[in-house]
């Protein structure tokens, strides 16, 4: 079965609840699976909290993952900022190790006026060494999870993070299907679009490997150059819609943890994309998978 739930507990939480150590609670009142907690904006969560929202998270069967900050660039070549880079990487293993969590998302980063090929190298390198010291610290354990990104002048094609994710069994791709949709310019339309996404990830990297992938889903309004800004699951005029998405997972018998990103509506987006599976597993009935 697929896990669900919210990137942050969202609005609905905020409003009712002061305190994220009250969320693995209130996400499993409302029927959800995990919580992604957020670490964009840099590593600010103490030992103390984090631990009681670990705690809490355990006691709720809740599974937790943590986002990254976002201002890594594995792109870049320069020793400054891949020392920052595993600064960042360890920081967020650290707060993740408190949490209970057992994932770790990250982005790729710009290109900096480099080739994408020197991007996509830069990235495995940096990747190798930071693997290396999560090893030496006592991280092992922690899957990286490297994210599909919306901007096309970023690296993170779902080419660009299969390729770097073959280079260590470690890695696990993030596969952000509104970042694949934006990118694409509104790609992502039909339940064979989604397995062209999945058996190309399978193909690349064996069935093993992508059978609880890590994923992303929410409706991203795209410009010509990708993603603009993320929205809620009411606003229909960009997508992607995942009901498609959910015939897909069925028909292929896959089992990800899919993360909610909506801006707000996270929790009652990632509840509504939950139902929507269970649908489409009760319309598969007890067949097996095609492939």
């Amino acid at each position: 079965m697929a896990k669900f739930g919210p990137a942050g507990a969202g609005d609905a939480f905020s409003r009712c609840h002061k305190s994220t150590v009250e969320a693995p609670a209130w996400l499993r009142r409302q029927g959800l699976d995990l919580l992604e907690y957020q670490c964009g904006r840099g590593v600010r969560i103490g030992r103390e909290t984090a631990e009681k929202i670990g705690a809490q998270a355990a006691e709720h069967g809740i599974l937790m993952s943590v986002h990254a900050p976002y201002f890594i660039n594995l792109s870049s070549d320069e020793p400054e900022r891949r020392q920052k880079n595993e600064g960042y990487v360890l920081q967020s293993c650290q707060a993740a190790q408190w949490l209970g969590a057992d994932r770790i998302v990250v982005h790729c980063g710009g290109l900096s006026g480099r080739t994408r090929a020197q991007a996509l190298e830069n990235s495995i390198q940096g990747l190798a060494s930071i693997l290396q010291a999560m090893e030496d610290k006592g991280f092992g354990g922690l899957c990286l999870c490297v994210e599909t990104m919306g901007k096309q002048n970023v690296m993170g094609s779902l080419e660009e993070v299969a390729a770097i994710c073959q280079s260590d069994r470690r890695l696990t791709p993030c596969v952000d299907f509104g970042h694949l949709n934006a990118r694409g310019q509104g790609c992502l339309q039909t339940a064979e679009d989604y397995l062209r996404v999945l058996d190309y990830l399978e193909s690349a990297l064996g069935r093993p490997r992508i059978e609880r992938f890590h994923a992303h889903f929410s409706h991203i309004e795209y410009g010509k150059a990708g993603e603009t800004r993320h929205l809620t699951f009411e606003d229909e005029q960009y997508g992607p819609d995942f009901s498609p998405c959910a015939q897909a997972l069925a028909e292929r018998d896959l089992h990800p943890r899919i993360v909610c990103e909506s801006a707000g509506t996270q929790a009652e987006d990632a509840l509504a994309m939950k139902q929507i599976y269970r649908k489409a597993l009760e319309q598969k009935g007890g067949e097996g998978p095609t492939k």
